[in-house]
């Protein structure tokens, strides 16, 4: 198609062989709101011409949108499936890593992730935020404010997208793994980053973590800067469950050595006890940062969903079944 670019990756690690992998394509005019409604005709007209069915089915993106006001460097970028016309698709904001201090919406980890779950049918936003260390001042609670920004704009733009509002998950890897929880667990008005006046809700109806850092106190220099001692607890995942909150899943490998597993064992004690719909897979010999293709020897998955027991395995490592199962469940297909 005329109007569509092949994508070039801006981040390094992304190699020629992998981006023609992800299949991705470019809106040609990248970072401006207005084509966004563009996206969804430009998928459907692409719909049922034969190079474009062959495996790996493209998906379409639109990159380096503003959603944090005229001021802001951060951006986000839309990834659209490839098919017919919708107007009620569900939706999955994707938050990136880098330990707080680095990282891209763009970065390889999530393309891949964001490009396996449009290919799926979802529609995705990979978001960026602020950045900056522990010891830095209007860092925390800016990044979950503006990770919850991106679900508000998403909602916001569901019309011109074909999203259905009520279908939105959220999603993240490593410092995006917490943050993702934390934009789910706690409450968007009140909870840290929350915004009391806000006219367009941030909440969600499912959480993925992947590998995410849940205790300061095991990473780093400990404490959120900034935050009174008081209020240090509040910043933790593990203090934010209820079982009203949505169901999660968590993913994590046994040999990752940057953020322990224990981490995630302990989150999943939490869920637990707060009577949280949750399912803990763990990826045998994974290291960190993975996508859905981790190299691995299997994974065992173990939670409880609806007040039921669930167990499952698998030899194989890949995690794409386990996870469009979750979604599935949690806000549909």
């Amino acid at each position: 198609m005329r109007s569509l670019l092949f994508l070039v990756l801006a981040a390094a690690a992304v190699s020629a062989a992998d981006t023609a992998q992800l299949h991705i394509f470019e809106m040609a005019k990248p970072g401006e709101v207005s084509e966004v409604a563009k996206i969804p005709a430009l998928a459907a007209a692409a719909y049922g011409r034969p190079h474009m069915t062959a495996p790996p089915i493209p998906v379409f993106r639109l990159s380096d949108v503003a959603f944090l006001g005229a001021a802001r460097k951060e951006k986000l970028d839309v990834y659209f499936p490839f098919g017919a016309a919708r107007t009620d698709r569900p939706a999955v904001v994707f938050i990136h890593g880098g330990g707080f201090t680095a990282g891209d919406k763009a970065e390889y980890r999530s393309a891949s992730v964001s490009a396996d779950l449009c290919r799926a049918g979802y529609v995705v936003v990979s978001c960026n935020y602020v950045l900056g260390s522990k010891s830095a001042p209007g860092v925390w609670p800016q990044n979950i404010a503006d990770c919850r920004q991106a679900i508000r704009w998403l909602r916001m733009h569901a019309k011109e997208l074909g999203v259905n509002p009520e279908k939105i998950a959220v999603a993240g890897g490593s410092a995006g793994g917490y943050l993702a929880l934390m934009v789910g667990l706690s409450d968007d008005k009140t909870g840290p980053g929350g915004e009391v006046g806000a006219q367009v809700s941030a909440k969600v109806s499912g959480v993925i973590d992947m590998y995410g850092v849940v205790d300061f106190s095991k990473h780093g220099a400990g404490d959120i800067p900034g935050v009174p001692a008081a209020d240090q607890r509040n910043y933790l995942p593990v203090t934010q469950c209820d079982a009203n909150d949505p169901a999660v899943l968590i993913l994590h490998g046994t040999a990752d050595t940057t953020v322990d597993i224990a981490q995630s064992t302990e989150m999943a004690k939490a869920l637990r006890t707060a009577k949280t719909s949750y399912e803990y897979v763990m990826v045998d010999g994974a290291p960190h940062t993975f996508d859905l293709h981790p190299r691995g020897k299997g994974w065992k998955r173990t939670g409880q969903v609806a007040g039921a027991e669930v167990v499952s395995q698998s030899a194989q490592p890949d995690l794409t079944e386990v996870v469009l199962a979750f979604l599935a469940r949690t806000i549909g297909k």
